[in-house]
């Protein structure tokens, strides 16, 4: 008796200390085209990544279902499970059931020579669709053989009575918890993702996924403050009278991805990652601070200000640069030294006056990516010390100049720093005479 409590008690021991099962990590391939770049991101992510779900066709406004060129060669070499997802317009108000079902038997059969896992449909639409979007599942999925399905879903369909009935058919879905609701509150944030998790979690029984961000995007909002555009995939104009850069930092993102690990959601099973990242991305975090993202590794970088001489006799470029090994968030705030009256911003900085304090403030901070550089804005500074160091041309302020002036690796106009401190170089500032080599 006394052995078989003991086993009881150990056995329950194990169980209140036994870690949950790892969430799997798939990406989304979203790119239209396969760039050396897409395919160097495949090979270097592959040990990360449990399936690739990878765009192959997307509805226009017309109801047709064009496909895109993709490269089965490299997805076969992955050796990993493939998803091919569909997308169809959140806006498509209507649509010729049948017309689409065809059209969707089409893009498959462009897909046979890959040993597909599943379909994906990845369908916006508003809350009031979701019947008709169930009617369509229910349509689509007899025709896919036994191919699991998926889709995705939006928070804001928590709201509605239908959105059990509609998990109820696919195999699978997917939350995506990054959305734009307000300027104030970017791209994402993990309190509110959680909460969705959570109450999704409440409304199936099936398994399901969470869609996490690797990226930015530009929003814009029109007079009345209504969103008129997002641009999440290439550097372009957007309409719009309000617009702004948001970024999803990696911090929140690991510490959400943390907190499901410890404390999963019911029927939370993996994560999907949209998107994956490529060198040549713009909007989307480097390769290495995704990588540390996933493995819990990711500490911030500290990004730096340099001020360097400009194009305009007299003006200063202010640069911002992360020279770290990972994805760093640029500055709320960039202050300039004392002296520097005149100054403005641009790439999403302004200028700002305090009293006598002059600063660059930004209303949407960036991610700024290892090893680069941004300038944020420009200033005109009474008091100017240049130097070389390591023949990169960088401005020093009266705060240091007595370090600088003593330090004999610095050199000024190709002399040591201490013979022509507080002197003009190069022509930059008329007036100052050029120090002249003995």
């Amino acid at each position: 008796m006394r052995r078989m409590v003991f086993m009881l008690l150990a056995v329950g021991l194990v169980a209140c200390h036994a870690e949950h099962t790892p969430l799997a990590h798939d990406a989304y391939i979203w790119q239209r085209q396969w760039t050396p770049a897409l395919r160097a991101a495949v090979v270097a992510s592959n040990d990360l990544i449990h399936a690739w779900r990878v765009l192959g066709a997307q509805s226009d406004t017309h109801g047709e279902l064009p496909g895109f060129p993709i490269d089965h060669a490299a997805l076969l070499r992955s050796g990993r499970p493939i998803l091919l997802v569909i997308r169809l317009d959140g806006s498509l108000a209507q649509w010729d059931e049948n017309t689409l079902l065809t059209q969707i038997d089409t893009v498959r059969a462009q897909w046979a020579d890959l040993p597909l896992a599943g379909l994906e449909i990845d369908y916006d639409c508003a809350t009031a669709r979701l019947p008709a979007y169930a009617h369509f599942l229910g349509a689509l999925k007899p025709r896919l053989a036994g191919l699991p399905l998926s889709i995705t879903a939006l928070p804001t369909w928590l709201s509605s009575s239908e959105l059990d009935r509609l998990l109820a058919i696919p195999d699978e879905s997917v939350l995506q918890v990054h959305a734009v609701l307000a300027p104030s509150r970017g791209l994402f944030d993990p309190q509110l993702a959680r909460k969705w998790l959570d109450a999704y979690a409440t409304r199936t029984a099936r398994p399901f996924r969470v869609a996490l961000p690797t990226y930015g995007s530009r929003v814009s909002w029109d007079e009345n403050g209504h969103l008129a555009a997002i641009q999440s995939e290439a550097l372009s104009l957007t309409p719009g009278s309000d617009s702004r850069e948001l970024s999803a930092a990696p911090l929140p993102v690991m510490s959400l991805l943390e907190n499901l690990q410890a404390n999963p959601p019911t029927h939370l099973v993996g994560v999907v990652w949209f998107r994956l990242p490529t060198a040549s991305d713009e909007r989307a975090w480097s390769l290495e601070t995704w990588r540390q993202v996933i493995l819990g590794t990711y500490r911030e970088q500290t990004v730096s200000t340099a001020f360097q001489p400009g194009i305009v006799a007299g003006m200063l470029d202010v640069v911002l640069r992360n020279d770290g090994e990972v994805d760093a968030m640029a500055p709320d705030v960039v202050a300039l030294p004392g002296g520097c009256s005149a100054a403005d911003g641009i790439n999403g900085y302004a200028l700002v006056r305090e009293g006598l304090r002059v600063s660059l403030a930004s209303r949407d901070p960036r991610l700024l990516r290892a090893h680069t550089q941004r300038k944020v804005g420009w200033t005109r500074c009474a008091r100017r010390l240049f130097h070389y160091r390591s023949r990169t041309l960088t401005a020093r302020f009266h705060s240091a100049h007595q370090a600088a002036c003593h330090d004999p690796t610095f050199t000024c106009c190709r002399l040591p720093c201490h013979r022509c401190c507080w002197r003009g170089c190069l022509g930059l500032w008329p007036g100052i005479p050029q120090p002249t080599a003995r």
